[in-house]
């Protein structure tokens, strides 16, 4: 099967939080998990497979043949004038049995177990190309309160529907978070590319995270920051703002000192009232000089571009001589009278 792939490899690079939204340090992603190519048929496939194992495929009808009653004739063969009927449980009458109604099956798909790994790869990869995973270290939740899962979510700037992927041990966290509708839980195990795709943002831990989360290398930048703006700008220290107001106003300045450099060489020497007139007087003189010169030009350039006249020639009328008669036809018209 081929695939189909829309963007390269995202950027790995994620923020490493606690769950109050404090910034740990910035972490690469292992690129087999996070770094694959979107294959989006494949994602169709496994989706749609995973969707229909999740059918119950109980639902069942009855046939002519199981529904009670209509063991006798209703009326006899001939004579009524209707037409022949041989049970009142056959399908056109009302409480009879149904025909081709759906009975219980099983709609499983045997998918191959390399698919639906392939799939979860391109689920998290195309969330990652997003900017949508976010990494958490631990949930230090003390005690199982809903305000406790609502003031992280806040803090860490998790919006929409929310996975989180937790661990065995995360019985508290569990707890807390099960009262938020737009919050799904699952165990690192039971990850699928289902859960993903209809997931906004995806939450790991450093337990539950797949494949090996290795520090970024100085001055490496998290593709989209998950927190707050106010807490970016919170962390910056008097010394980095100060550093980077001064380069801003070095770059703004360097243009201006060459702009007045360059104006300064342009610049011509002022003159005096007597030369203005005299140039004024000038000016006018040498524009109609100017204009006749090209007006003559001109004409002469058009006379000779333009094609030579062609005169119409005469019409001729040619006139039939008159018509003679013979004597030969003068005899026979005698004749004919």
């Amino acid at each position: 099967m081929t695939d189909t792939m829309l963007e390269a490899r995202p950027s790995l690079f994620v923020e490493r939080c606690n769950d109050s939204g404090e910034l740990i340090g910035i972490v690469q992603l292992d690129p087999e998990y996070f770094g694959a190519l979107v294959n989006v048929p494949l994602l169709h496939q496994v989706v749609n497979a995973q969707l229909a194992a999740k059918r119950s495929g109980t639902h069942s009808t009855k046939t002519r043949a199981e529904v009670s009653g209509g063991g006798a004739k209703p009326y006899r063969q001939k004579g009524t004038g209707r037409a022949r009927q041989g049970t009142i449980r056959a399908p056109q009458f009302t409480g009879g049995g149904i025909a081709f109604g759906p009975k219980p099956r099983d709609y499983a798909q045997s998918t191959p177990r390399k698919m639906v790994r392939q799939a979860l790869r391109s689920a998290l990869s195309d969330r990652a190309l997003e900017g949508r995973v976010c990494l958490v270290d631990r949930w230090s939740f003390e005690a199982p309160r809903t305000k406790f899962a609502l003031a992280s979510l806040e803090a860490l700037g998790l919006d929409g529907n929310v996975l989180l992927v937790m661990g065995g041990e995360d019985v508290v966290a569990e707890r807390c978070f099960g009262n938020l509708p737009h919050v799904k839980i699952v165990e690192a195990g039971q990850l699928t590319a289902y859960d993903v795709v209809v997931s906004d943002w995806v939450v790991f831990t450093d337990e539950t995270v797949p494949g090996q989360v290795s520090d970024a290398p100085e001055g490496a930048v998290a593709f989209n920051s998950v927190r707050p703006a106010a807490l970016e700008l919170a962390e910056l220290g008097d010394d980095e703002l100060a550093a980077e107001a001064e380069e801003l106003a070095v770059s703004r300045a360097e243009p201006a000192g060459a702009d007045e450099e360059v104006a300064e060489s342009d610049a011509e020497p002022a003159l005096g009232d007597e030369e203005v007139d005299k140039l004024e007087v000038a000016e006018p003189a040498a524009a109609d000089e100017e204009l006749a010169v090209s007006g003559a030009e001109g004409l002469d350039k058009a006379q000779e571009a333009a094609p030579p006249e062609v005169k119409p020639r005469p019409r001729t009328r040619t006139r039939k001589p008159p018509k003679v008669e013979t004597a030969n036809e003068t005899d026979d018209e005698g004749e004919d009278k």
